[in-house]
């Protein structure tokens, strides 16, 4: 469970394809001395496990299903990622319930600099229209925020200086596909309705 405040980004040292999986290398100084064998940390709002360790670098592996869903078939040496530990349990929860099971991709549709932040436009696939509300929660390459000018099949938030300066979101430009991961409450209301119609 993770709280889509990212702690550190990472860079992506070497990928390695082994039959329909895909290791990765993560290079990151800042939270490697900090992670264990079999920890799962968020990377791009994917939750991944651990599964080696080196001095300031480590590796996750990737399935076949992970891979259709999310945006990591588009990770190459160089990438620069979000990284967030799990939370604990004895502490605030300053962005919302994250579980890092990315639901789907979207892609950057527009992109604006206005006076104090900057502005990202997503399109979304149709399908998932009813869990994108206004002033709703919504994970992005696993950042917590807040969405607003809700369409049938967009969305648009708003990058304060010190989320675009500490987090991956610089690296988004008009045609980049980003993890999408809807708010939990959301999709547990949807059920229920669906359920009980």
């Amino acid at each position: 469970m993770f709280t889509g405040i990212i702690e550190s980004t990472g860079a992506v040292l070497s990928v390695e394809v082994e039959g329909t999986n895909k290791h990765f290398w993560i290079e990151s100084s800042k939270l490697t001395p900090e992670l264990s064998i079999d920890q799962s940390v968020s990377h791009q709002g994917v939750c991944l496990t651990v599964d080696q360790l080196k001095e300031t670098s480590y590796r996750v592996t990737a399935i076949e299903e992970t891979l259709k869903k999310t945006n990591l078939n588009d990770w190459k040496t160089g990438t620069i990622v979000n990284l967030e530990r799990c939370m604990q349990m004895n502490g605030r929860l300053d962005g919302h319930i994250v579980q890092g099971h990315v639901d789907t991709t979207a892609v950057c549709t527009n992109k604006s600099e206005k006076n104090g932040s900057v502005e990202f436009t997503f399109r979304f696939p149709l399908e998932f229209a009813s869990l994108v509300i206004e002033k709703g929660s919504i994970s992005v390459n696993g950042t917590s925020l807040t969405l607003f000018n809700v369409g049938t099949d967009t969305f648009t938030v708003a990058i304060i200086p010190y989320t675009y300066d500490y987090t991956s979101i610089s690296q988004v430009e008009i045609g980049t596909h980003v993890n999408i991961e809807f708010d939990i409450l959301g999709k547990y209301i949807q059920r229920n309705l669906a359920l009980n119609k």
